[in-house]
């Protein structure tokens, strides 16, 4: 441990040149700030998260933490996806792969990079509920945005107080019940015969209050064969019996009937024409039906002026059929047909103390989680997109049980600590009921069932200095770890069954930042530093399966900056600059190559810039421009390829009115304005060299949405 300080103050220490050029910016931006702040005391308004597990102002954690509001009256975008609002975030990468039987790729500071499908290495929660399994997989799709009023992103140390797979955490929280009823309703539609319809209705009183919204969404998707049909439930009720007491019971459910797969293209195909279908994806019929329902009760209870309660319970089960681009009928294949089905659930609670020691505060908080996944996983051969004979019969739990503690202490006017740890416990067991035996041993297919258990005690400190009422400087530690999940644990080399030597990944990270604000201005600087070991990487992929193995030396550095303005009252700026240095620092083997030291990570670029201008006119009439730039990405670990970099221009806007009772509101966007070609995402490690996934050219989204 305190080797691994040493040689992050030597990084600090040793800063960049891209690092001295954000502080550069960040001078210039204070004094531009100033200047334009003297004559006017109007602030940017204080924005309260929970990104430290308890509620504090975002300029004083001591953290690299953003917060996105969202307005789903007002927003000019059909609030489908997590990535049309989270652009203006430095530090993490969504990408909208045009593939909804494979969810978005979500990546914070390089964590969850090689993911081909769901989300890893970056914990979700929507409400409180963990969209992230005890084995470290999420879905983004449990978010809903039409009924979201926010959405946070911590990165960095104090995100491993969330336990497993938390190199980042991007938390969703619903709007609040309205007292008065209201409803809407909303309706766009745009290019590739993208259509989204959404209604919602809430209402009730000071003690008792809901929320119910549905939206469904359907594309025949910017590709060939990559249809998609879904619906949408998020049902909110809050209850308050008392002053001191806050009940919220949470309901959402996910119908995904339809969902095609064009698989992604080789570099030749890509080139020809993006818009093409891997042959195989018709043979086979890739596509992917999803159901899912959940349900959870939240309580906050205040026991004392300086003591709360927090507790949550909640259930749920998701299903899923997909069939994949190959047979899979040998023996020791396990089918070309995933039927799967999931029961988690899982309890949580807290207590926070708030006290003070010589007249300045001290915040304490203790609590446990424990959550587990129940699942029956079955595959079956692909016979030409029909569900054949059976080649795997499992049954797969996993339970994590986790304690943690966290004091915030201010112990002197201008300075404030706070330190953690996280003890963390995943359990995960495997149990075999395929069993084939064969006079010759070698077509046997024995019972492979088994268990790993992982264990992981994750500290973390920092420390915040209130240079001046407007001006904090921050630094963090940290340590942190990922676990296999039960997807990557499925194969291992020469035989059946799963691969429970696999390690769980831990990182040693480190970060410093400043935090500026002046008037209307708003300027966040961030340094960060991480290496991990036991890095969990694909050793091999061959008959459709993954097969995955620990390397040590994976580093990850970088910057980030963020600037936000208000100028007046009709115009306003954003900035989000990242620079991230991800690399392989030791050589490995795998099936693909010899993989060099130095080598990149793939799926991350090295920079990734987003500007906005927006103006305002009368409070009716809003238009911007947005554009978004980034660099190469690497496709697989050997950097044997790359997608090209890329800069696209936006263009959206909005009017809004009374029309009697009701307020209206018309919109609409155009997205790659001058049509540009390139590749959206990357498929990490694709086995058959199908690694890109285009983005679409130009396109148009008009929307209209009615709110009495």
């Amino acid at each position: 441990m305190q080797k691994d300080i040493v040689k992050r103050l030597i990084f600090f220490v040793r800063v960049s040149p891209a690092l001295t050029v954000l502080g550069m910016m960040a001078s210039t931006s204070v004094v531009h700030a100033q200047e334009q702040a003297a004559s006017s005391a109007e602030r940017l308004p204080e924005i309260v998260v929970s990104g430290s597990r308890s509620e504090s102002n975002r300029f004083d954690v001591p953290a690299a933490i953003d917060v996105v509001p969202l307005n789903g009256f007002t927003a000019q975008s059909p609030l489908v996806n997590l990535s049309e609002v989270l652009s203006a975030v430095p530090g993490i990468q969504i990408r909208e792969r045009q593939n909804y039987a494979q969810d978005l790729q979500v990546s914070i500071r390089g964590f969850g990079t090689r993911s081909t499908f769901g989300v890893r290495g970056v914990r979700i929660l929507v409400d409180g509920i963990p969209a992230t399994m005890p084995d470290g997989q999420g879905q983004s799709s449990n978010a809903s945005l039409a009924s979201a009023s926010r959405i946070e992103v911590l990165r960095g140390p104090m995100a491993q107080l969330y336990g497993n797979a938390a190199g980042g955490v991007l938390q969703v929280f619903t709007k609040d019940t309205p007292v008065k009823p209201e409803a809407s309703f909303s309706l766009g539609a745009g290019s590739d015969n993208q259509r989204v319809l959404g209604v919602a209705v809430g209402g009730g009183s000071d003690t008792l209050g809901g929320t119910l919204d549905v939206t469904q969404f359907s594309t025949d998707g910017y590709r060939d064969h990559s249809a998609t049909r879904r619906t949408t439930v998020n049902a909110k009720v809050v209850a308050r019996p008392s002053s001191d007491t806050k009940v919220t019971a949470i309901f959402n459910s996910i119908d995904q009937p339809l969902s095609q797969d064009p698989l992604g293209l080789t570099r030749a195909d890509f080139q020809m024409n993006p818009r093409q279908v891997t042959p195989r994806a018709m043979t086979f019929d890739t596509r992917k039906t999803i159901t899912q329902q959940q349900a959870g009760l939240v309580l906050e209870q205040r026991l004392s002026s300086s003591d709360v309660l927090n507790a949550r319970v909640y259930g749920g089960e998701r299903t899923v059929f997909q069939t994949l681009a190959f047979p899979g009928d040998a023996l020791v294949q396990a089918g070309g047909v995933i039927d799967l089905d999931r029961g988690y659930g899982g309890l949580g609670l807290d207590w926070r103390h708030e006290t003070q020691v010589n007249g300045l505060p001290l915040n304490w908080t203790l609590g446990m989680e424990v959550d587990a996944l129940s699942e029956r996983r079955r595959g079956f051969v692909n016979d030409n997109g029909v569900q054949g004979a059976l080649r795997r019969d499992e049954k797969n739990k996993a339970r994590s049980t986790d304690v943690f503690a966290q004091a915030d202490w201010t112990f002197a006017p201008q300075w404030r600590a706070i330190a953690g740890v996280r003890l963390s416990r995943v359990r995960m067991v495997v149990d075999d009921d395929y069993v084939v035996r064969n006079p010759d041993p070698s077509l046997d297919n024995p019972d492979d069932s088994g268990k790993v258990v992982y264990t992981q005690t994750s500290p973390v400190v920092g420390l915040v200095w209130h240079a001046r009422d407007n001006i904090n400087l921050y630094a963090n530690l940290g340590q942190g770890f990922e676990t296999p999940t039960l997807a990557e644990l499925a194969y291992r080399t020469n035989g059946t069954g799963p691969n429970l030597g696999l390690r769980a990944s831990t990182s040693t990270q480190a970060e410093i930042g400043a935090k500026i604000r002046q008037g209307r201005h708003l300027l966040d600087v961030a340094v960060f530093h991480s290496r991990s070991k036991n890095e969990i990487v694909q050793e091999q992929s061959q008959f459709g399966r993954a097969i995955f193995q620990n390397v040590n030396g994976v580093e990850r550095r970088g910057a980030e900056a963020s600037w936000r303005s208000e100028w007046n009252n009709q115009l306003s700026t954003s900035l989000a600059y990242t620079w991230l240095d991800a690399r392989f620092r030791q050589a490995f083997n795998s099936s693909n190559g010899v993989t060099d030291a130095g080598n990149r990570l793939p799926g991350a670029p090295q920079h990734s810039l987003y500007t906005e201008l927006q103006y305002r006119w009368q409070n009716a009439v809003t238009a911007a421009v947005e554009m978004r730039a980034d660099s190469k990405v690497y496709v697989d670990d050997i950097n044997s390829d790359a997608a090209s970099g890329y800069a696209v221009i936006n263009l959206r806007a909005g009017y809004s009115f009374d029309a009697g009772a009701a307020r209206m509101m018309l919109f609409g966007r155009i997205d790659n304005v001058f049509d540009r070609s390139y590749a959206g995402s990357v498929v990490v490690n694709e086995s058959n060299q199908r690694f890109f996934e285009p983005a679409p050219g130009r396109r148009l989204y008009i929307g209209v949405r009615t709110q009495f």
